[in-house]
């Protein structure tokens, strides 16, 4: 059984748990059913994501990345920050915004700091994470990653995270994980953190040589290439092997204005 860390809505405190499948977890010794507990975002750092690191995002630029504005392929990796006002959690509706009619549907393995990290070398990059999580890293669609897009990645709601942390040593290796995006039931996205250009200990090595990452801190990988789209009332579901689901659903702003909840 996977060990992991929940934060259930209300509390102040994470629970310690144990995964006995994608549809009961054991906490406190009780079993319960997944959908019937109240899960909230279970992070408590800053969210970091990163631009074009799977080989086929990449790759989907073709020759434009030889051109203006990028003009060669990137030589570290490129990131931005989903503010906190982005954070969401498991099976929180995501709003979709006025005028705008489909979101672009961003599956990522989130990696968890579990102490300050500066500097670290990729051989010791393991000892600096506490487990891994599912983020939904939403943007209205837009074509150039030449400048991450504050107003199509950083509006509220925009950063579904959960349902739960893994611990690392429940992971068999973190750069071969699946993972899949399922809209309505539908099979639309599949890949793997094998594809990835800097793996997690990579990753983890070339980001702390110019910054610290601090407890709590999370890094994305990255999204992979072609990601789905979906509408309004679309349900969205994130599966990546070894950490679970992650599952949302898309309702217009205003819809949700009109129910009070935004």
């Amino acid at each position: 059984m996977a060990k992991a860390r929940v934060k259930l809505k209300k509390s102040d405190y994470s629970e310690e748990m144990e995964i006995l499948s994608n549809r009961y977890i054991l906490m406190n010794g009780d079993k319960y059913e997944v959908s019937q507990i109240k899960l909230d975002n279970p992070i408590s750092g800053t969210v970091y994501g990163t631009l074009l690191n799977y080989k086929g995002s990449l790759e989907a630029l073709k020759e434009k990345v030889y051109h203006p504005p990028y003009n060669e392929p990137p030589k570290g990796p490129i990131l931005y920050i989903k503010p906190r006002n982005t954070f969401s959690s498991f099976s929180n509706p995501v709003p979709l915004p006025n005028g705008i009619h489909e979101l672009e549907i961003g599956a990522a393995l989130g990696i968890v700091i579990s102490k300050t990290a500066t500097r670290v070398k990729k051989e010791h990059a393991l000892d600096y994470i506490e487990g891994f999580t599912i983020a939904n890293d939403i943007s209205i669609p837009h074509e150039s990653v030449f400048r991450p897009a504050i107003r199509h990645k950083a509006r509220d709601g925009f950063c579904p995270i959960g349902p739960w942390v893994v611990s690392k040593e429940s992971i068999s290796n973190p750069d071969s994980l699946g993972i899949r995006v399922y809209i309505n039931g539908e099979l639309r996205q599949e890949n793997s953190t094998s594809n990835l250009i800097r793996s997690i200990s990579r990753l983890i090595e070339d980001v702390t040589d110019f910054m610290t990452l601090s407890t709590g801190d999370v890094l994305l990988v990255g999204v992979p290439e072609n990601a789905p789209l979906a509408k309004a009332n679309d349900h969205v579901r994130i599966e990546i092997d070894e950490i679970g689901y992650l599952e949302n659903t898309i309702i217009s702003e205003e819809k949700l204005s009109l129910e009070g909840i935004l």
